[in-house]
């Protein structure tokens, strides 16, 4: 069926929803990054999405000052060249959709620099902030330098007249040769002009429970563990043990759209070819022939992610494992999973890299063209994505993974520094060490389309609804999801 006949045959609709999650509030929790996420029942979860997020506890004077006084000296890539945007305006507003990462951002960049910025809270979840961002820009509304997150970050950096580039605000490539590639990739638009910039790197991992691990798998070690679920083959024969083991009352992971999440992270092709042509490649008949095999034998959660049975699940022995990216190990998954701070199963929890090298979320900034704060658009940036002192000061204070390989290559080879990020969750691991693997191993180098964030979810609930439960073949679940691309993408060619 080609793809107006598609289009004309079918009709759908993806309900999008949020739910916002409660956190630790101790000091030890880490931050967190702000976004959406569509609920399982209707498409899983956008792998890139995730709820809204509390914001992170701060640090200690004395972790502060300690933190300025070890920051390592400034390089020569920290200079940059002049703003060719327009300056002198009076009133510098940073926009976000909420104050998790912008207040914190602000506040350091204020008490640096002696300047103000008026913070703009848009108050609602990352997918919804997208259309909030539009309606901003017809209305004529004051913004200069916003926030946008991977869902639906190439919305706005295809399009020159919400976005700049950076190398208007006088930045050129030397300035970001230490952020990690993935992050790059993202940040360009379609035609390779760099127009977003992320200070983090939300690589993940996998969080489990270590007294089931050892009761079920006889681990004792993070490393025992990555051994155990190393790669999918290993995380499939180690989640069928657990399910054994337990009588079934044990899954080893948490969700379908958990293991969609990490394993679309292997992908070596885009999704849309150069012709704008819908790609199907191999691994998405091994992705759903593993989620089927799993759901049939008990070994992932049949519950939906970001729904109210999610998270309180890691309070019982229902669930083992949850995947967990940079911002979901202090106030938002792995926190919620233990039952906050004094819960059920706070503090038996650790992580290792998993089957699968993965990022999950993350936030780009970009800049109004028509900002006339130029300089404190240029001043904003390159505190938190190139300049190594101010980089490590937020990295330690916030905490965050932050986007810069040398410093947070400083940060986790120092154990002076490890105080300021371990959780008392994980027992004292240095989660930040687990971090570093995962991010290393991510490429995305040609693999972003502007499409990705809707095909992913469709494959994902198509998978779900026709092949794991519905009992379709493999081709009649491709034919669902090939309709299901073309009602929601009528710019891509389905054949």
């Amino acid at each position: 069926m080609n793809k107006l006949k598609r289009t004309l045959a079918l009709m759908a609709t993806l309900a999008m929803a949020t739910t916002a999650f409660v956190g630790c509030g101790s000091d030890e929790t880490s931050s967190s990054s702000s976004s959406s996420s569509a609920p399982e029942s209707s498409a899983e979860s956008s792998e890139e999405s995730s709820a809204a997020e509390s914001s992170a506890a701060e640090s200690s004077d004395a972790s502060s000052e300690e933190s300025s006084e070890a920051a390592p000296a400034g390089t020569a890539s920290e200079e940059v060249g002049a703003v060719t945007l327009a300056t002198g305006g009076d009133n510098f507003v940073v926009s976000s959709w909420n104050a998790d990462d912008a207040e914190a951002m602000i506040s350091q960049w204020e008490a640096t620099t002696g300047k103000k910025a008026t913070f703009d809270n848009l108050a609602c979840a990352g997918g919804e902030a997208s259309e909030k961002f539009n309606n901003k820009f017809q209305a004529g509304d004051d913004l200069d330098l916003y926030f946008v997150e991977a869902d639906w970050a190439l919305m706005f950096i295809n399009d020159d007249e919400k976005t700049a580039p950076l190398e208007s605000l006088g930045f050129t490539d030397a300035n970001f040769a230490d952020i990690y590639a993935y992050t790059d990739e993202i940040g360009k638009s379609s035609s390779g002009v760099r127009k977003g910039v992320s200070w983090q790197a939300a690589a993940g991992g996998f969080a489990y429970r270590t007294d089931l691990a050892e009761q079920y798998l006889g681990v004792k070690s993070p490393e025992e563990m990555q051994a155990k679920v190393g790669d999918w083959d290993s995380f499939k024969a180690a989640a069928k043990t657990v399910s054994e083991q337990s009588g079934g009352k044990t899954a080893l992971a948490d969700t379908l759209g958990g293991l969609w999440q990490v394993f679309a992270a292997g992908r070596t092709q885009p999704w849309v070819d150069s012709n704008n042509t819908l790609q199907i490649d191999d691994s998405c008949k091994e992705f759903a022939d593993l989620a089927k095999e799993l759901w049939d034998e008990g070994a992932v959660m049949q519950v939906d992610q970001w729904s109210p049975d999610w998270l309180p699940a890691g309070q019982t022995d229902s669930v083992m494992g949850y995947f967990v990216s940079t911002w979901g190990f202090g106030d938002t998954i792995l926190c919620g999973a233990a039952g906050g701070e004094g819960g059920a199963t706070y503090g038996k929890w650790n992580v290792c890299v998993g089957p699968q090298e993965y990022f999950w979320g993350g936030t780009w900034m970009v800049v109004n063209p028509k900002t006339d704060n130029g300089e404190e658009c240029q001043s904003f940036i390159k505190t938190f994505t190139v300049d190594d002192a101010s980089i490590k000061e937020y990295a330690l204070n916030k905490p965050e993974y932050c986007n810069n390989m040398t410093v947070m290559a400083d940060i986790v080879a120092n154990p002076d520094y490890k105080d300021t990020y371990v959780l008392n969750n994980l027992g004292g691991q240095n989660y930040f060490e687990v971090l570093d693997q995962s991010v290393k191993g991510v490429n995305l180098n040609g693999l972003i389309t502007p499409y990705d964030a809707t095909i992913k979810s469709k494959f994902l609930e198509t998978v779900k609804e026709s092949y794991v439960k519905g009992g379709k073949s493999w081709d009649e679940t491709v034919e669902d999801f090939k309709d299901a691309v073309s009602v929601e993408l009528e710019d891509v060619t389905v054949e």
